[in-house]
């Protein structure tokens, strides 16, 4: 029997018409966010602040995680236009942030690797002031399609451990924890310069010692933000919930965030990977913008 949802998560509808505007520009060039395919309920709220999540390669997942609203099967043709587009809807928008996800491509040699450095080109050739905050599948673990991401300098890079060990094989079956932690380090070694960041779903049978392992172990690997959210089941199809998490315990886990060093911590039911990125990348923009004064002062 499912569990009622408690007062504290009433889910926020986005409005009409900013459904529709969303909708009607992403459909002009082929485009799908993920925000619409995940059934997200933050979706009018980031978009009114200028924020979206441009989902690349597709609508299709090559893999069938337990938690996931996404649609499972054959990976689409890839789009050689889309990182063009993208880039032209993010500048017509107005965006300050731009987040590009994807979804699993196991069938791709390159993973998609070279659509996601394709895109990160784009958005910067377009508007170069743009925040590019990219949330990767795992890539099987290939150090050189990692590279291929890094090479083209995203501001952030965001891959999703979403849940404790002990739950990847039920939540997770084609991926590894150890493997989304060692991509998280890759990131590390390859470029220092850029942000890591990554998120966890709660609500799924994990205990509180279990959480802050996590937070530990992605701390541990260099990990700079840190989202953490209520998993909210999607269809009877998926996994159940185990328990909805009260925001006192979010609060809670957000100060343990923080004082293991975490650059930035967002924590809370409704909290989603690319929730309110814009406010981790104000600090990111700062210094940005530090680096381009002192460097026009040597100059």
């Amino acid at each position: 029997m499912a569990q009622r949802l408690p007062e504290w998560l009433t889910i926020r509808l986005p409005r009409p018409d900013t459904i529709k505007q969303v909708e009607s520009m992403m459909r002009a060039k082929s485009l799908h966010t993920v925000c619409e395919s995940a059934r997200c309920p933050n979706l009018a709220e980031c978009w009114s602040k200028k924020t979206a999540t441009f989902m690349i390669l597709g609508d299709t997942c090559t893999r069938s995680c337990g938690f996931c609203a996404i649609k499972v099967g054959r990976g689409l043709e890839v789009n050689k236009d889309e990182p063009a587009d993208v880039a032209k809807v993010a500048t017509d928008l107005g965006l300050k942030h731009v987040v590009v996800t994807s979804v699993s491509r196991d069938d791709l040699a390159d993973e998609g690797a070279t659509q996601f450095a394709e895109t990160i080109a784009e958005l910067h050739k377009a508007n170069p002031l743009t925040i590019v905050e990219v949330l990767t599948p795992d890539f099987k673990g290939k150090k050189w399609c990692i590279k291929i991401v890094t090479d083209a300098r995203p501001e952030i890079y965001n891959h999703n451990i979403e849940t404790i060990e002990r739950l990847h094989t039920v939540v997770r079956p084609q991926a590894k924890y150890k493997r989304s932690l060692d991509v998280l380090s890759t990131v590390k070694e390859l470029d220092s310069r850029i942000y890591t960041k990554s998120g966890i779903m709660l609500g799924l049978g994990e205990t509180k010692d279990e959480v802050v392992k996590t937070l530990q172990d992605l701390r541990n690997v260099g990990v700079d933000a840190v989202t953490i959210g209520q998993y909210l089941r999607p269809t009877m199809k998926h996994l159940p919930v185990s328990e909805y998490i009260h925001p006192e315990v979010f609060k809670e886990y957000e100060k343990i965030g923080e004082d293991m060093g975490f650059a930035f911590v967002a924590s809370g039911p409704f909290i989603r990977s690319s929730y309110n990125a814009i406010e981790f990348s104000k600090k990111v923009m700062a210094e940005r913008l530090a680096e381009t004064e002192e460097a026009a002062t040597v100059q």
